[in-house]
């Protein structure tokens, strides 16, 4: 196989479906796959999972795609998807992120805060994940943009589409469905007026 060109490789390969020739040609440019990779992930670790994910990829795209330069085609294929990574691990730490300011501002306002373990915190803050998960798509949203992100009504709707009763209606249906998902969960969700009546507590349930 190794005297056969690529194009025909993935001629055969479309022929035959034989998995043998894309090995052949994730021996050819492994290390080619590595370096772009590097390029974008600036981690080995990363960058040897995305080779696997991306040649594990190949076995369905290269019977769907015709491919004059298949170099030049695979890089294309492997930014793409380094920089689809980046953007799923972009957003995946700023939810983390969020969530983790949403849950700590709640428990600075907790009196008996300084008495709570570490342990207690984390749990409440899980919790508090689960409940907002638990959730229609459309109160999660409309919470999570509203509370979390402190957009406006009229923020809220245009990135969400809904017209401005469903936004509200999406809130309050939210808030209340939170508590009780809260309650189930053994935390209970206050919400407290404060400055611009978007503060909230959470308490243990005794």
């Amino acid at each position: 196989m190794n005297e056969y060109s690529d194009n025909e490789l993935i001629y055969k390969y479309k022929q035959s479906k034989d998995v043998l020739l894309v090995g052949e040609l994730y021996k050819r440019y492994t290390r080619f796959v590595f370096l772009v990779a590097m390029k974008y992930l600036k981690n080995q670790e990363d960058s040897k999972e995305a080779v696997m994910m991306i040649f594990e990829k190949l076995v369905q795209d290269l019977l769907k795609h015709e491919i004059e330069n298949f170099k030049s085609w695979l890089h294309v294929v492997t930014k793409n998807f380094c920089l689809q990574q980046l953007r799923q691990n972009q957003a995946f730490q700023k939810k983390h992120h969020e969530y983790e300011n949403f849950s700590v501002s709640f428990m600075e306002n907790e009196t008996n805060l300084h008495h709570t373990s570490v342990q207690e915190n984390e749990q409440k803050y899980q919790a508090l994940e689960k409940a907002m998960n638990q959730l229609n798509s459309e109160q999660k949203i409309c919470i999570e943009l509203f509370y979390l992100q402190e957009k406006s009504y009229k923020e809220v709707v245009e990135l969400t589409g809904f017209d401005l009763n469903k936004v509200k209606s999406s809130i309050q249906n939210g808030k209340r469905n939170l508590k009780l998902n809260m309650q189930k969960l053994g935390i209970i969700l206050f919400f407290l007026s404060f400055f611009d009546q978007n503060s909230f507590i959470l308490v243990s349930v005794s």
